[in-house]
């Protein structure tokens, strides 16, 4: 009895399976003609399409999944962003603190990479990129619904959706591993990851939706009804300036140091913070030739500009500090190539290499003075000077791409240059306002669910002791 039970069942679900698939067949009169077979005008096209990374063409193509060219640039781009946070940023900020902190630098940026990631697939790609109003995503893509290898046009109609995916998601874990820099050596490990977790939602996700999607307020390329056409390459408003003012709103809600302004307190490693700034300065070649999408000319200029302002900012500033101080520093040295990279930012793939040449003066000069000067006027305990390098950075270059940026080297700029500037400002206000008021209450909810600081105990004995049971290193002395 049982056997014949079992048999009817199977040919039931056999029977079911078949039905499913009939049903999502498409309907045909008659026999289905076969496909005509493309030209070779049109293959051809399909290729011209492909080198010169233009849309791709109407109907079927023999090259219908990513290019592979493009698709291995960006692949290549993508793991360079995420060697620009490990080791790069955990290595730079690591040896900028004293070595009792060593490890929590290093903890807090992994940590967040691993956050990151899960919330990313959960729903922070699809309340980034898919379709919403101009503030916000929806939920179409959560879970990576839709996501696939082999589809395109998410991000480029030549490179992998999922890579396109990958690719923002190396954006998205070091923006707020920034902020890490301003709170450093006095933030619970706790409190961090519930930060960030809440500021993702409450700043990063709006943000990167507002600068880049298809339907985005401030999407001055992507959405042609975007209010405010601004223009942003690379991240200097999604990336630097929400995190450079977010640091620095949360470092003053959380206070000064103990000790601070009364003990010295130097880096402990500037061989870790110059090897640091190495890698920092190779990733970012994938952060910003990466973000043309293409190994093209655009992708050619942004690696060109990018390279020229990283150097001659780390010159002037150190050149800067040589005359202000009257020795130029291993730190200064480090502090202006990652200044002259946030500056660039938004602007490398729309200026020329005389606007990079402009940039890199500016970026070696200005954000200097905010670390050297402002941070010391004003009181806060911005310890490894976040807002003065990104936030100030950032906000720097985004006036600059307003001023700088040429059709001529990205035929992109000439459907909004009119007006520009004055959207790039817009822009800044947009995102200064938004950062500050978000992160103001979300700090504040941390505060009052886990708390924002350890014991003064736990601080003065160190974070990596206390917060990860380990040391970064073996011997005598705390600093």
């Amino acid at each position: 009895m049982k056997k014949p039970l079992l048999l009817i069942l199977i040919c039931l679900f056999a029977l079911a399976r078949t039905a499913a698939f009939a049903a999502d067949a498409p309907a045909a009169e008659g026999a289905a003609a076969p496909a005509a077979e493309r030209s070779i005008e049109d293959r051809i096209a399909d290729i011209e399409a492909y080198m010169n990374n233009e849309g791709r063409n109407d109907g079927d193509s023999k090259v219908a999944g990513p290019g592979p060219g493009h698709n291995a640039w960006q692949m290549t781009a993508t793991a360079l962003v995420l060697f620009m946070t490990l080791p790069g940023l955990a290595l730079f900020y690591g040896g900028l603190v004293r070595r009792k902190n060593v490890l929590s630098v290093m903890a807090q940026c992994m940590g967040i990479a691993g956050l990151v990631t899960i919330l990313w697939w959960l729903c922070g790609y699809s309340l980034c990129f898919a379709d919403g109003n101009a503030f916000f995503g929806g939920f179409a893509n959560a879970l990576f619904k839709g996501i696939e290898p082999g589809a395109v046009g998410a991000g480029s109609g030549w490179i992998s959706d999922s890579v396109w995916a990958m690719f923002q998601l190396t954006f998205a874990i070091i923006t707020p591993a920034l902020i890490v820099g301003a709170i450093a050596e006095r933030m619970k490990f706790s409190a961090v990851l519930l930060f960030v977790a809440l500021w993702m939602f409450a700043v990063y996700f709006p943000m990167a939706h507002m600068v880049w999607s298809s339907t985005g307020l401030m999407s001055g390329l992507a959405n042609e009804t975007a209010s405010i056409k601004a223009l942003d390459f690379a991240g200097g408003t999604v990336v630097h300036m929400s995190s450079g003012w977010s640091a620095l709103v949360l470092c003053i809600i959380l206070g000064k140091r103990l000790g601070f302004g009364r003990e010295p307190m130097p880096p402990h490693s500037m061989v870790l913070c110059m090897i640091g700034t190495g890698m920092l300065w190779v990733g970012w070649y994938g952060f910003n030739a990466g973000s043309a999408l293409a190994a093209d000319g655009i992708a050619s200029n942004a690696f060109a500009t990018t390279t020229l302002a990283a150097a001659t900012a780390g010159f002037v500033w150190a050149a800067v500090e040589y005359l202000h101080r009257g020795k130029p520093s291993i730190l200064g040295f480090c502090s202006g190539i990652v200044g002259g990279l946030v500056v660039v930012t938004p602007a490398c793939g729309f200026v020329n290499t005389s606007g990079a040449m402009v940039i890199g003066v500016a970026a070696g000069v200005i954000p200097y003075f905010a670390v050297a000067k402002l941070k010391a006027w004003l009181g806060y305990d911005d310890a490894l000077d976040t807002f003065g390098i990104h936030g100030v950075g950032g906000t720097l270059g985004a006036i600059l791409t307003g001023i700088l940026a040429d059709e001529k080297v990205n035929s992109a700029v000439a459907g909004v240059k009119e007006g520009l500037l004055m959207n790039q400002i817009k822009a800044i206000l947009v995102t200064v306002v938004w950062s500050i008021v978000a992160t103001v209450i979300v700090a504040y909810i941390v505060k009052a669910v886990v708390g924002l600081r350890p014991s003064e105990e736990v601080e003065t004995v160190g974070l990596d002791l206390s917060e990860h049971g380990e040391e970064g290193y073996h011997g005598e002395g705390t600093r």
